[in-house]
């Protein structure tokens, strides 16, 4: 496991995944999201050398109208990302557009979330 300082998977990022994914929620026209925000990404240490490998992260997320759903998060890795990672960039300019939902599959039945950073 890396230091979590070392690393721009960290606490800074995670609290702005958090935010960026309630103004996407309240962005979205999908009515079973209505009123949906995010209230914490777990921000646990990674092991970066999996993350090269497999290009994401496993981790948990607290979504719903209250923002108390925990949901299971993954979290995929684009090309722009993995180069952040790599180079020790702020990873919160690998966040999609909060206009659009594309990046984002949400399924509130099973409580999973996965996000695709660029």
């Amino acid at each position: 496991m890396e230091n979590m300082a070392n690393t721009p998977f960290n606490e800074d990022f995670c609290t702005e995944l958090e935010f960026h994914l309630g103004r996407t929620f309240k962005n979205s026209d999908r009515t079973d999201l209505k009123g949906f925000l995010c209230d914490g990404v777990l921000c646990e240490p990674i092991n970066e050398a999996e993350l090269r490998k497999t290009h994401k992260v496993e981790t948990k997320a607290w979504i719903g109208r209250d923002g108390q759903g925990e949901y299971t998060m993954t979290i995929r890795f684009g090309e722009k990302a993995l180069n952040s990672l790599q180079k020790g960039y702020d990873l919160a300019e690998t966040i999609p557009s909060e206009e659009s939902m594309n990046w984002i599959d949400i399924d509130t039945d099973k409580r999973t979330i996965e996000v695709r950073l660029k």
